[in-house]
C-alpha cells in the first residue's frame, strides 16, 4: 500500500506539463459534463482531499464534503493480466532505449506504442473506463468528490508516472525487476570458464618461461642454403641525389 500525503492540486498549464500528464488532462477535458468536473477542481484546489492511497491496482482517499464525516472513494482501472503484463516486458526488453529509460526512472514518450502493439492500451480511451465510487449521497458518477481526485491523480503522474502502471495492475519495483531479469537472461554468463572447467576439473596452471634476453635474437641452427640472400647495393638513393642543399648555417649540424 502506497500512501501520498494529498496537498492542493494547482492550476494546470498543459503546455509545460510531461505528456504523460497531458493525456491525462485531456482524458478529463472530453467529459461533457464540464460543470461537474469543475467543481471538482475547485475542491481539489482548495485541499479538501484529506488523503490519498494506492491498494494494489486501487486508488482510495478520503474527501471533506460538507457532511462532518468525510467520504470514502475508490477509483481503478482494469488490471491488465499477468500474461498481458509478461508481453508486454517483453517487448520493453527488446528495446534497449525503452528499458534503459525506465531502469533510470524515465517514462518512454513512445511507451504506449508497445502497449498497443499487444492489443492493450495503457491509457483509457475515455472516463466510461475510469471506475469509481462514493460514499456521498449524489448518485450522479463522477460526482465533485471523485472529479477533485481525478485532478489530484494528474500531480501525482506528474511526480511518478509508474502510477499509471500500478493502476493496470504492475508495481514500479516489479516492471523493473523484471526489466533486470530479463536484461540478465539475454546477456548470459559473465565470464567464459576456462579449460576444463566445464567438465568440472581443474584448469592446468599456467607454465613460466625464462627468458634469456641475451639470447633472445640468436639463432640457433644454421640456415637453409635455399634461402635468398640480399646483397646490399653498391650505389644507394642518397648517392644517386647527391649532396643535399642545406643552407651554410645548418651544414655544420648535418655533417656532424
Amino acid at each position: 500500500m502506497t500512501s501520498y500525503q494529498a496537498s492542493p492540486s494547482p492550476a494546470y498549464a498543459l503546455e509545460d506539463e510531461a505528456w504523460w500528464v497531458q493525456r491525462w488532462v485531456e482524458l478529463l477535458n472530453t467529459y461533457r459534463f464540464k460543470k461537474r468536473l469543475e467543481r471538482g477542481r475547485i475542491y481539489a484546489r482548495e485541499g479538501h482531499i484529506l488523503s490519498l492511497e494506492y491498494k494494489g491496482s486501487r486508488v482510495t482517499a478520503l474527501v471533506q464534503g460538507t457532511a462532518e464525516e468525510p467520504y470514502k472513494l475508490s477509483i481503478w482501472l482494469d488490471a491488465f493480466s499477468d500474461e498481458d503484463w509478461n508481453y508486454v516486458i517483453d517487448s520493453l526488453s527488446e528495446q534497449a532505449i525503452y528499458s534503459a529509460q525506465l531502469l533510470a526512472g524515465e517514462m518512454p514518450a513512445e511507451i504506449e506504442a508497445v502497449f498497443t502493439a499487444n492489443g492493450l492500451s495503457l491509457y483509457p480511451f475515455n472516463l466510461s473506463e475510469v471506475h469509481s465510487k462514493c460514499s456521498c449521497p449524489d448518485p450522479k458518477n463522477p460526482c465533485k468528490h471523485i472529479a477533485a481526485v481525478y485532478y489530484q491523480l494528474g500531480d501525482f503522474f506528474r511526480e511518478d508516472p509508474f502510477v499509471l502502471f500500478q493502476l493496470r495492475g504492475r508495481s514500479r519495483d516489479s516492471i523493473l525487476d523484471a526489466l533486470r531479469q530479463r536484461r540478465q537472461s539475454s546477456a548470459g554468463p559473465s565470464e567464459t570458464p576456462l579449460m576444463g572447467e566445464e567438465a568440472g576439473t581443474p584448469a592446468a596452471p599456467a607454465i613460466s618461461i625464462r627468458l634469456d634476453v641475451q639470447q633472445f635474437w640468436a639463432y640457433g641452427e644454421s640456415l637453409d642454403p635455399v634461402l635468398v640472400v640480399i646483397t646490399p647495393a653498391e650505389t644507394t638513393v642518397l648517392d644517386v641525389l647527391g649532396r643535399i642543399p642545406l643552407p651554410p648555417e645548418d651544414a655544420p649540424v648535418v655533417m656532424g
